[in-house]
């Protein structure tokens, strides 16, 4: 593909000024957790995790990509928050934040301007 676009374009594809970034999220549940306190797990990971803090959730109980809300990134604050909100929880056995990567292009290195 051609390197170089319009804006208009490099809006629609998502790419350089217009980059997103995510960040993905696998989870480990402590052995013989039944799975009430799963489902109990994941809402509230959700409602006091993800939403206030202006982020979506794609993904199942065991590994999901987290991406704004909205259209724009993910800033280090709001995977720091996700990141310290898993630490606080007993029902996992160990969990694991990817760094912030491109949202659309996953193979693709992160800009200076995203």
């Amino acid at each position: 593909m051609a390197t170089n676009r319009s804006r208009r374009l490099r809006k629609k594809l998502c790419v350089d000024e217009f980059q997103e970034l995510g960040f993905e999220v696998s989870l480990t549940y402590r052995d013989g957790l039944e799975a009430k306190a799963v489902d109990a797990f994941l809402e509230a990971f959700l409602n006091e995790a993800i939403e206030i803090n202006g982020l979506g959730y794609i993904g199942g109980e065991d590994y999901g990509f987290v991406c704004l809300a909205s259209r724009g990134s993910v800033n280090e604050e709001q995977r720091g928050k996700v990141e310290a909100w898993l630490k606080g929880r007993n029902e996992l056995s160990e969990f694991n934040v990817s760094p912030l990567m491109d949202v659309w292009y996953p193979e693709n290195e992160i800009n200076a301007k995203a």
